[in-house]
């Protein structure tokens, strides 16, 4: 199941000693024997995790049952506490989906659905979205995403420790992903190594956002405290492959009793300070770290913060293997004094060879060379001669052809292209979710200086197919113009920037969802790395409308606004024809 990527479904955390291959139909330990913090303030509260569902018993459930006539449940993962979690089969649109399933008469029904609904909305790439909360008849479930390409911190962790290029990179995708959930009022309080995924292109995800806590009962007179730490714990356990706690979980060995917190560099040999310090101001430490007198960050913000004000680390530079020596063969063996072959015994030196006869130096030898060169001469002054009175013979003959007669300076020049005026132009969004469509004029207003800006995106250069198909702009001609090319500005570089350019019939055509530009004649792609790129058109086909159309955005460092690494900006578009 491991192999399967459990990561996927948003289930138990399987801490303690039991495998993440256990099977489906047995309750998983699910935090027995080792209490977050979230769970000892929900029994100091004296709300009980269990309790309330001890009466409630399980639907019954099986592979190949069907809710809604379109959810095909496939494999039980967690069944605990009276609901249960399922891979399953959305057999409307042919992909994979996680499914939590519980009574309707479950006292945690209602807040299950009410925090699958809030984190539905939230619509943060960074978490494993939510796709349906359905109350029906006698059940409620929950669907959310399956990633099978993501991997469980659990598992990533279970071969060793992070790198700190990989540590940095999880301490502040997280806890930028959870500032922006705590800003919409939402609260995770089951942050742990079973609810991060890793994908294969080295993006954190964040799964269980709200519904986990609901599903188990758990709440918090902190939550921003709770998940701080929790984030701590993760960048400890990246740093050090150890619990920062005294009990064993998410199979990662605890600390040893009776020594307390201690920092992660004192832990591990090598561990990065600046991360050490960073895991202890965000884990339990209601004061200083020992080393440096900095405030504890008690919210995801102001860890986020501390994150961003450290120096960036660099990822390592690939190893470079060295080219195995050359071995010679016996054909090249020996030349240029080099050694030879391991093995063999050099050649014995062979006779020496022959001394060539010493040049003509005599009265006689030195008449001969003067007569010969006498001799050669005389034959091409002749052959000369020859050649150039046929040459004159044969032009009289035949009358001038027409490249004599007419000058190169008198063939037709190719047409110069012309400039071609944008009338109008609007954003093409068939997500319905525009970028800056208020900034389109400013592509084409004369100004480089101005610009329109898509948002900034966590994953790229490509745009993850999942999130958008692609951003871009429709230009108006005027009328129906033959195209022979685009100049378009760029504010980034880097990476690279992959734009195409369509034929469309108006400002606002209708598309297909899959594949919005399916319908639209494509003119031109090309990638580039510079800030702007000139694309050409082969094609004769006439338009008035073209579609601008960006399917790949470089990195480029956060700014104001602008926090994810993959971004653009168009500055200056011109059309000729």
């Amino acid at each position: 199941m491991a192999e399967r990527s459990t990561a996927a479904v948003d289930v138990a955390d399987n801490s303690g000693n039991e495998p993440l291959t256990a099977e489906a139909g047995k309750a998983t330990s699910d935090g027995v024997g080792t209490e977050t913090k979230a769970d000892t303030e929900a029994k100091a509260a004296g709300t009980d995790i269990k309790g309330a569902a001890a009466d409630t018993s399980a639907p019954e459930l099986h592979s190949g049952h069907k809710l809604a006539r379109r959810y095909r449940l496939e494999e039980c993962v967690t069944r605990l506490d009276g609901f249960s979690s399922w891979r399953a089969v959305d057999e409307k649109l042919r992909r994979a989906v996680g499914v939590h399933v519980l009574p309707a008469d479950h006292p945690r029904a209602r807040p299950v659905l009410a925090a699958a609904r809030s984190a539905a909305l939230l619509g943060d790439p960074r978490f494993v979205q939510v796709l349906d909360a359905v109350e029906d008849n006698d059940l409620v479930y929950v669907v959310h995403e399956w990633l099978p390409d993501a991997t469980e911190l659990t598992a990533v962790l279970a071969s060793g420790p992070l790198e700190p290029h990989d540590a940095y990179q999880l301490v502040s995708q997280v806890s930028q992903a959870m500032a922006a959930a705590h800003r919409e009022g939402l609260a995770h309080l089951r942050l742990n190594p079973g609810s991060v995924l890793r994908t294969e292109t080295g993006q954190y995800r964040i799964r269980g956002l709200a519904v986990m806590a609901a599903l188990r009962g758990i709440s918090s007179d902190h939550p921003q405290r709770t998940d701080t730490e929790a984030i701590g714990a993760l960048l400890y356990a990246a740093l050090t492959q150890r619990w920062p706690y005294e009990t064993d979980a998410y199979g990662l060995s605890g600390l040893p009793k009776g020594v307390g917190l201690i920092a992660p560099d004192q832990v591990r040999a090598g561990v990065h300070r600046g991360l050490s310090e960073l895991a202890m101001r965000a884990l339990v430490n209601d004061g200083a770290t020992a080393s440096r007198q900095d405030q504890p960050c008690t919210t995801p913000e102001e860890l986020a913060k501390a994150v961003a004000a450290m120096p960036r680390i660099r990822p390592p530079e690939p190893a470079f293997t060295a080219p195995e020596a050359f071995q010679r063969t016996t054909y090249t063996q020996g030349a240029y004094g080099q050694p030879p072959h391991r093995g063999r015994q050099p050649l014995a030196p062979g006779p020496a060879a022959p001394v060539p006869p010493p040049p003509l130096q005599s009265r006689t030898g030195k008449a001969l060379k003067w007569t010969v060169s006498a001799l050669l001469i005389a034959a091409l002054g002749l052959g000369s001669w020859q050649l150039a009175d046929t040459l004159l013979k044969e032009e009289k003959k035949s009358p001038p052809s027409r490249s004599q007669q007419k000058g190169d300076d008198d063939k037709p020049a190719k047409p110069a292209s012309k400039p071609i005026a944008i009338v109008n132009a609007r954003e093409f969004a068939p997500d319905g979710s525009a970028q800056k469509p208020g900034q389109v004029k400013l592509t084409y207003d004369g100004d480089p200086s101005t610009s329109w800006r898509t948002n900034s995106f966590i994953d790229g250069p490509p745009f993850a197919p999942s999130v958008k198909k692609g951003v871009g702009i429709i230009y108006d001609l005027g009328s129906k113009r033959t195209l022979s090319g685009a100049s378009i500005g760029l504010h980034y570089g880097g990476s690279y920037t992959e734009i195409s350019l369509y034929a469309t019939d108006s400002l606002s055509p209708s598309v297909s969802a899959s594949d919005p530009v399916a319908s639209f004649e494509k003119l031109v792609s090309k990638k580039t790395t510079g800030k702007s790129v000139d694309l050409t058109v082969k094609s004769k086909a006439k338009t008035r409308y073209v579609l601008v159309w960006l399917t790949a955005l470089p990195y480029s460092p956060p700014e104001p606004n602008y926090t994810n690494h993959y971004k653009q900006a168009i500055t200056n578009v011109k059309f000729t024809g």
